[in-house]
């Protein structure tokens, strides 16, 4: 198990790198910089302007070089200006010589400035993910839940009414869009459309103090979306799982199905949901973007769009890294409990 563990920390580590390269290196391409100049800038700046903005602040330097400043592991640039004035990556003109930072990157815990929110990206970043890791939590805490129980429902009598009614239910929440499931509640449980306004607050007011009226309705709309899939794959393994040999003969010697569910069939009939709902996490961060629009609820997902519309290069940059690691960690995370549950699985 540790060698399991050290050869995926190293693969994560290695795919972290190479991903967070090429997102890096897109971010950075000449156009996305162009543009970065003259929204700082002026629109109607000349090329000769544009890189002489871009020269002084390190942006056309080879882009391994960019890469390595960025990551903290070699000097930052240094600019001297016409009047004697000297900046850099790591200080200001007005820091004295003796503060002046030669390293400053990711390793030393310094993200850039955001030249949208005009704030350090690494506080924007923590802000927006605790706020979207609060929605998430919510969301998982619903949508887990009863897509878990509508898989067994359905699963432990396969071709059912029962199994139809809940199948049915699990297609129709699946593959209804949030944009659409969230315009309809908001229309029928938020507006004077209907006559029912029973939430009358807004999520953005949630992200300060969350309520049952401000924050049901965006976590009802990502559960009800996420929560079909999960109760499909769920019934899947549980129909699989009642039809195995063991369960036959457990039948065969009495035992009550009650008893069949949930000490024989339940725990081996998780592994594969287990896997998915890991995997949930991930489109959790990053796939919200339309629910939080949607219900004006700023956080990570909504960061990532306004890093991307605005070219902040910084922010989308960490949002981006963020982002990987997140995905790296719950798959690693994924594997070691489809190990835990089931430990006759070999570890190759």
């Amino acid at each position: 198990m540790g060698i399991f563990l050290l050869r995926r920390l190293g693969m994560m580590l290695l795919t972290a790198l190479c991903l967070t390269f090429i997102v890096f290196w897109l971010t950075n391409l000449y156009p996305n910089l162009e543009k970065l100049a003259k929204t700082q800038g002026n629109f109607r700046m000349s090329d000769e302007a544009v890189e002489s903005y871009l020269g002084n602040r390190g942006y056309l330097e080879p882009l391994p070089v960019k890469f390595g400043q960025w990551l903290g592991v070699l000097p930052g640039w240094v600019t001297e200006t016409e009047d004697g004035k000297v900046t850099g990556r790591c200080f200001s003109e007005n820091t004295p010589e003796d503060e002046r930072d030669r390293f400053c990157g990711v390793l030393q815990g310094d993200w850039g400035y955001s030249t949208v929110f005009k704030d350090d990206v690494s506080d924007i970043v923590s802000t927006r993910l605790a706020q979207t890791g609060k929605l998430m939590g919510f969301v998982l805490l619903l949508m887990v839940p009863m897509a878990l129980l509508i898989g067994v429902l359905a699963g432990m009598r396969e071709g059912s009414k029962l199994d139809r009614s809940l199948s049915t239910v699990s297609i129709v929440t699946t593959a209804t869009p949030e944009y659409v499931s969230g315009v309809i509640f908001i229309a029928v449980f938020a507006s004077s459309a209907f006559g029912l306004k029973w939430f009358k607050g807004s999520a953005t007011s949630a992200m300060e103090n969350a309520t049952f009226e401000n924050f049901f309705l965006p976590v009802l709309t990502i559960s009800l979306y996420g929560m079909g899939y999960i109760a499909r794959m769920t019934r899947a393994s549980m129909t699989e799982v009642m039809t195995a040999q063991y369960i036959r003969t457990a039948r065969l010697k009495g035992v009550s199905f009650r008893n069949i569910v949930l000490k024989h069939a339940l725990r081996n009939a998780l592994i594969a949901p287990f896997t998915v709902i890991m995997l949930q996490i991930p489109w959790l961060l990053n796939g919200v973007v339309i629910v939080e629009t949607l219900f004006n609820y700023k956080g990570f997902g909504w960061t990532l769009v306004q890093a991307a519309g605005n070219n902040d290069i910084e922010l989308l940059l960490a949002v981006s890294v963020v982002s990987v690691f997140v995905v790296l960690l719950t798959q690693l995370i994924s594997d070691i409990g489809y190990v835990i549950l089931n430990p006759r699985i070999r570890i190759s």
